[in-house]
């Protein structure tokens, strides 16, 4: 039973209150048909509206089915009005996107009934107003009798209890007007139908009850309830709301909420598609970026990938700190005094780098402990170091001969650098030989993997003995057999071209002696020649024979001289080596793979380092590498001694020896022999003609006697000189000084002596020499076993690797070969601990040639990109301010579609959810489209690319889950944009949103 006390509603409107209802007071049976009559602005409709829900009474109260209304909160309102409530207004209040079928069964959706279920209740109730043939048609499509037809369905199809209808017939003509009120009269016979109409011959004809109104009041009731029926009224008022306490509150479905915003959507393609389009315009502009950026970044880490499988970590068994030095050449050097700025001063950098060239630090690294701990971590799965290394390779001090028969069947070492400096000695008159011994020695010495121009190179092995690593076969493509497996089986290397330089075609014996001539007169003589294309086949150059001579067995013993000599001397000894060596077989011609950027390897030969282990084993067999070791202080190849270091040798042992080696001595050796001793001066006499000279003696005195000395051995001008003695403290200058004054008294003595021992005969000097000996102090004879003994310019250990004899297990240099930047750290970061655990002594130090090429290109990218971004993130936010104030315009166009949806009991919350639907499809499409548009220009974009850098590798690239991720933040951009609208939505007033056209 719905019963009205005391209802008055008052409206606050431009500073004064109008009381629209004063005092109402109604009871409603469960089932008649209730007309209320009165004229225009008597209050029917806002009596109407507040029965319905719609709006609220000011002071009173409204009991529904015995309960009160004034503790009802805004979801019992919506659950009142979806469940119990059933409207039917003037204007039929459709939605006009949506068809017949889904306007009726809009309630049902909100109530939660399956779809199946509110198919077939939506179809029943169309079938009872006779629209069952209309069900697809959308309201614009039908006549105005019909349309009010598909609202009475829509008010039935929740079979609510009170259907509630604001003049019904007020749009309609009179026959159509009769049909509506004959539905209406047929509902009534089951439940309370509310009508307010202007028409007193309707209410006559069909109510069972009239209610009049006048100015907020009711003024006649036909027929109010009785005593009786109140009580009766009562009892089924308590039953009804047992029953209507477990419906289920009302709610819209996210599904319901993106169907009703598509279809309202796609009833405006052109403005969706435009406001779609607009806001991919900023997804477009951070796809493209992001697309080059990470192709960039791709083609970085790719080339990364390679120039680190070209120049590894390099850890060498001497390594030199270079960094003072490189300081001076990068202008660092200082200024010889504070100064104004008013002219031009010296800076002192030719003595700080000379200074800094000298005073170079070398350490020595200990190899054979680092290697033990690389093998260690590379046995353990678990240990960072092992999954970060691509490769490991070990290098050793040993000289690869590998010779080979040119055109003429001449035998010539195949080596490009050996052959170089010849041809420039040849030709120039330049003796490289001394300067690449330089380079060895020097800070040079360490650049050596990078410069070399040796012919020959070791192939990085792979894991678990595999004898070419992965590395190598990514980069290479073989067009010809195999990669080699063996230890006598190798591979050439060739350009992308498929061409070898003439140089390295000389070196492989494919060129003569006279080709090779001709080239070089040709330089000398500075004529323009013309190159004559030739080629040869693959199975020509697989053919090629290859001989690797050990280094052992080029030494044969003499027994003449008691001396090991070589015997590539003679060609008849280099033929008899030639014949009996390693013959090495071409197994296979790589190329560099058509993507790769830093293969290092063109026209060179590639082995295994199987032949090296092979050689080293090999070495030790040999007959000079026996004699070598049985004689450790022996020079097999001069028969001279080694010279013992100092610090190991004592007073008493160079006496001894020193005796031993006058008492073994000729005639002839012992006059030589006393003649050196006799030239040496005594310590005091040095000591008292230096002292005494630079006493005597300025600075400028002395600059100006040192001066010329130096331009005769240097030739450089004397104004250099001077420059550099000046810049000269006073103890290097005087240090300097003394020690050519020391060197010039021992000449002057030496030549005194000399004379004086001119007129002796060899036996007289021997003679004398055996019997000073025997007077000698241990100190005198130690001083003269540095003096007179002849030694040998080697040592044990240079004359074992010149052997080819080496330890495995102490290589001379480690090369550490990472895939990416990241595992380049991993390996530094295993270095640093590692030197945490050894001494300070034993602390490795590395060159890192890649860390000075590349280190900071990808964090430039990177800046360069996100800078970028930010740019265009300025315009995607500008697109989804856009989008929100469109969907504001489209709230405002929607306003009576909200006002419907509040009357059939959607929420706020369901009406916000609609335009954030609505919101997020737009940001949906945007981003799809800016996505697809990003794929479809990434084609020409690549092809620019490709057609300005010639790198197919170097293209524009969009990762699908960079495109998932951008349409995300375009569907989160929109739905930002779309709170302000999507509130504004759901607090307006459902009254006043139906009266909106």
């Amino acid at each position: 039973m719905l019963e009205l006390k005391n209802i008055t509603k008052i409206y606050h409107t431009g500073g004064e209150d109008v009381e629209a209802l004063k005092g109402i007071d109604l009871k409603f049976r469960d089932s008649e048909f209730v007309c209320i009559l009165g004229p225009s602005g008597c209050g029917k409709t806002t009596l109407l509206n507040i029965i319905g829900g719609l709006d609220h009474y000011t002071s009173g109260d409204m009991v529904i089915n015995g309960r009160s209304t004034r503790e009802y909160k805004d979801r019992d309102w919506d659950t009142y009005r979806n469940h119990s409530v059933g409207f039917v207004f003037q204007t039929y209040n459709l939605i006009p996107h949506q068809t017949v079928l889904s306007n009726v069964e809009l309630s049902l959706t909100l109530s939660g009934v399956s779809k199946k279920e509110r198919r077939r209740r939506a179809k029943e109730a169309l079938e009872m107003v006779g629209l069952a043939d209309q069900i697809r048609k959308k309201p614009a499509q039908l006549s105005g009798g019909q349309m009010q037809r598909v609202a009475i369905a829509r008010a039935i199809v929740n079979n609510p209890d009170i259907i509630l209808a604001d003049e019904p017939t007020g749009a309609l003509d009179t026959e159509t007007s009769i049909q509506v009120m004959d539905i209406l009269k047929e509902i009534a016979r089951d439940r309370l139908v509310v009508m307010v109409t202007h028409n007193p011959d309707l209410a006559e004809r069909y109510s069972t009850r009239i209610v009049k109104m006048l100015d907020g009041r009711i003024i006649s009731d036909t027929m109010p309830l009785s005593e009786d029926e109140i009580m009766k009224e009562t009892v089924k008022a308590q039953e009804r709301a047992s029953i209507n306490r477990k419906k289920k509150k009302p709610s819209m479905s996210l599904v319901t909420s993106f169907g009703l915003s598509l279809r309202n959507l796609i009833t405006k393609k052109g403005r969706t598609l435009l406001t779609s389009f607009a806001g991919s315009i900023g997804i477009i502009g951070i796809a493209l970026i992001y697309a080059v950026s990470h192709g960039t970044t791709a083609f970085i880490d790719y080339v990364q990938e390679e120039t680190l499988a070209s120049y590894p970590l390099t850890i060498e068994a001497q390594d030199v700190d270079v960094s003072s030095m490189l300081s001076t050449f990068m202008g660092k050097a200082h200024s010889v005094s504070e100064h104004e700025d008013d002219a031009i001063y010296q800076k002192a950098m030719l003595y700080e780098m000379m200074n800094s060239m000298n005073s170079l630090e070398t350490r020595e690294n200990d190899l054979k402990a680092f290697k033990e701990y690389i093998e260690k971590e590379k046995s353990d799965i678990n240990s960072e170091l092992s999954t970060a290394l691509a490769g490991v390779q070990y290098s050793y001090d040993l000289d690869l001969l590998i010779y080979t028969k040119n055109v003429d069947g001449t035998i010539i070492r195949s080596d490009t650098e050996a052959m170089t400096l010849e041809l420039m000695k040849r030709y120039f008159g330049v003796d490289m030989s001394s300067m690449l011994a330089l380079r060895e020695r020097s800070v040079m010495g360490n650049t050596s993997g990078m410069m070399a121009m040796s012919l020959w190179k070791e192939l990085i092995p792979g894991d678990s003995g595999k004898p070419v690593n992965e590395v190598i076969e990514k980069q290479y493509d073989v067009i010809y057999g195999r990669w080699p497996v063996s230890y006598d089986e190798i591979i050439l290397f060739v350009d992308e071209n498929n061409e070898i330089d003439d140089m390295t075609l000389y070196a492989l014996g494919l060129k003569s002696e006279e080709e090779i001539k001709k080239l070089m007169d040709a330089v000398v003589d500075k004529k323009t020649i013309d190159y004559e294309v030739q080629k040869w086949t693959y199975e020509e150059i697989c053919s090629r024979d290859f001989r690797t001579i050990l280094s052992s067995d080029c030494y044969t013993y003499d027994e003449k001289t008691g001396t090991y000599t070589d015997l590539r001397n003679t060609d008849t000894g280099l033929k008899y080596l030639y014949d009996n060596a390693l013959k090495l077989h071409v197994v296979g011609i790589a190329k560099p793979s058509e993507n790769a950027i830093a293969a290092s390897n063109r026209g060179f030969i590639g082995y295994t380092s199987k032949l090296t282990e092979y050689i080293i084993e090999k070495a030790y067999q040999s007959d000079a590498v026996k004699a070598q070791q049985e004689n450790p202080n022996l020079d097999i190849f001069t028969g001279l001694p080694f010279k013992d270091k100092d610090d190991k040798v004592t007073v008493e042992e160079k006496a001894e020896e020193f005796r031993e080696y006058i008492a073994a001595l000729d005639v002839a050796g012992k006059a030589a022999a006393y003649m050196k001793i006799m030239s040496i001066p005594s310590d005091e006499a040095v000591e008292q003609f230096v002292s005494g000279t630079m006493a005597s003696m300025t600075r400028a005195d002395m600059e100006a006697a040192m001066i010329p000395k130096i331009v005769e051995q240097t030739g450089m001008d004397e104004a250099s000189i001077a420059g550099y003695l000046a810049s000269m403290s006073d103890e290097e200058l005087y240090g300097m000084f003394s020690q050519a004054l020391v060197e010039q008294y021992n000449a002057q003595y030496a030549a005194q002596v000399g004379e004086q021992l001119g007129g002796m005969s060899n036996e007289q000097m021997a003679v004398a020499l055996d019997m000073d000996v025997t007077r000698y102090t241990d100190e005198m004879c130690a001083k003269y076993y540095d003096e007179v003994l002849e030694f040998s310019d080697s040592t044990y250990e240079d004359n074992l690797i010149k052997l080819g004899c080496v330890d495995m297990n102490s290589p001379s240099a480690i090369n550490l070969y990472a895939s990416t930047f990241a595992d380049k750290d991993v390996i530094k970061d295993a270095i640093a601990e590692y030197n945490k655990s050894v001494d300070d002594l034993k602390e490795i130090t590395y060159t890192d040639y890649v860390g000075l090429m590349m280190s900071s290109i990808t964090t430039i990218i990177n800046a360069i990109t996100y800078v970028l971004i930010a740019f265009v993130a300025v315009s995607l936010v500008v697109s989804s301010i856009m989008i929100g104030v469109i969907t504001l315009i489209s709230v405002q166009e929607r306003t009576k579609e909200i006002g419907i949806l509040r009357a059939i009991g959607a929420s706020k919350r369901n009406v916000s959810s609609m335009f954030s639907a609505e919101t997020v499809i737009i940001g949906f499409s945007s981003g799809m489209i800016g996505v697809v548009i990003t794929y479809l220009l990434c084609i020409p974009i690549n092809l620019i690319l490709n057609h300005l850098t010639g790198l197919r590798s170097l293209r524009a690239v969009l990762p699908l889950q960079t495109a998932a991720v951008l349409i995300m933040i375009s569907i989160l951009l929109t739905l930002i944009a779309g709170i302000i609208p999507s509130r504004s939505a759901a607090k307006k007033d459902p009254v006043v949103a139906l009266r909106t056209e």
